[in-house]
């Protein structure tokens, strides 16, 4: 499900790692992340890493579950005074090792799983890839490069927000819960490529349809700033916004991921 296969995400990963390091070359690593302002580039990158790290062990060891215990992900206030020297190899090889203990599962295994309804490799295979770009995204805001990624990539960013990060959201944000039950409906369509969502907050839990009708408010433009509208990285004034805009900023403002 989605627009890219398990093989595809698992390259997507390899070669967002790669694009995220050649930008790093001499960068400092001290300053701060506009997206994740409580880190340094060197915190996130150790982050990014450590993510990369926990899902391949616990894939290559057959993990049943996504123990979090085993993750130094969250763990990273310590690390200072690195270098892009030190790091983006560090890096590449974390993705690579990612990448190929994934491809030695089959995507159903029931290993490293988080969502009882949902095999891990699956999942992570997905997960890793666009937090992977997402992450990107943040290391070259904080050092000022330009930024694009694939229409394709970042639609299948979008379809995984739409079944995952809507989950996520409703799960584990009770203030997400207040705009249920009040007729809000709101529609991201991408420009670039085929993807529309419309999500549906009129009943007792939220619901994404894609490719279905209006809503109150619709919200167009490029594949990857929906994404990164919905992940906090852009405002919506990077979009096309039609319709109740009190809405929508009420939805972004209670959807943190």
């Amino acid at each position: 499900m989605g627009m890219l296969t398990y093989s595809q995400r698992l390259d997507t990963g390899v070669a967002q790692t790669q694009l995220l390091v050649s930008g790093l070359a001499d960068a400092d690593l001290s300053v701060p992340v506009p997206a994740t302002p409580d880190w340094t580039l060197n915190q996130l990158l150790r982050h990014l890493g450590y993510a990369h790290r926990w899902i391949e062990q616990l894939v290559r060891e057959r993990i049943p579950t996504a123990d979090r215990s085993l993750s130094k992900a969250h763990s990273v206030s310590e690390y200072a005074g690195e270098t892009a020297a030190q790091l983006g190899p560090w890096l590449t090889e974390g993705a690579d090792l990612l990448a190929a203990s994934m491809r030695e599962v089959s995507p159903d295994e029931p290993i490293a799983v988080l969502f009882p309804d949902e095999p891990g490799p699956q999942f992570w295979a997905r997960r890793l890839a666009h937090e992977t770009w997402v992450h990107r995204f943040d290391v070259f805001e904080a050092l000022g490069l330009p930024f694009e990624v694939d229409p394709v990539v970042a639609a299948d960013g979008l379809w995984e927000w739409m079944n995952v990060g809507l989950r996520v959201v409703f799960l584990r944000r009770p203030e997400f819960a207040e705009l249920l039950g009040q007729g809000g409906t709101l529609v991201f369509e991408a420009t670039d490529v085929d993807a529309k969502w419309l999500v549906d907050l009129t009943g007792d839990k939220p619901v994404a349809r894609q490719d279905e009708g209006s809503g109150a408010v619709t919200v167009r433009g490029p594949a990857a700033d929906l994404v990164l509208t919905l992940y906090r990285r852009l405002g919506p004034e990077a979009l096309e916004v039609s319709g109740d805009e009190a809405l929508l900023k009420e939805f972004l403002g209670r959807a943190r991921f």
